[in-house]
């Protein structure tokens, strides 16, 4: 549809009403346009209204996490084991050398300081956790594959 001459000011004010039915669309506070050598910029302020209706849904978000944080912590003990070792980085636990051969060590098991109790991967690098102190080996707390955590306990030795 053609524009009839001298009626540049009703084509910017049906433009100006285009990009503001864009913000309405699109929930945007602000769109800007040039072509040729004009630039038309429509911006929108947050008013107060809007915020307080954003408010609301953000205020319950805090709530909910200390509850789940609380059960957690009543559910973990609160300090590891007695004897236990703990992982020396965050990684994927392997109770054995390689697939289909046997564990390092095994529950009532005596190791000596320096043995090899389990291997922890962490960036395609095994990295073998070694026996702190001799003993016997009380529990195993971990799975094979399993992911584990930093300082989190993965044996006990008593």
């Amino acid at each position: 549809m053609a524009e009839p001459e001298g009626d540049d000011g009703d084509r910017d004010l049906r433009l100006i009403r285009a990009m503001a039915g864009v913000l309405d669309e699109t929930g945007l506070t602000e769109i800007e346009i040039e072509r040729n050598d004009v630039r038309v910029r429509v911006a929108r302020s947050v008013t107060t209204a809007a915020v307080a209706s954003v408010a609301p849904p953000a205020a319950p978000a805090p709530t909910p996490a200390p509850a789940p944080a609380a059960a957690e912590a009543s559910q973990a003990p609160a300090a590891p084991p007695s004897g236990a070792v703990p992982s020396p980085m965050v990684g994927t636990v392997y109770l054995s050398p390689s697939p289909g051969s046997a564990p390092f060590v095994s529950v009532g098991q005596n190791v000596r300081e320096g043995d090899t109790l389990m291997i922890v991967e962490a960036m395609k690098t095994m990295n073998p956790v070694v026996a702190p102190r001799g003993g016997a080996v009380t529990s195993i707390l971990v799975r094979n594959e399993q992911a584990v955590e930093f300082g989190e306990p993965l044996v006990t030795i008593e």
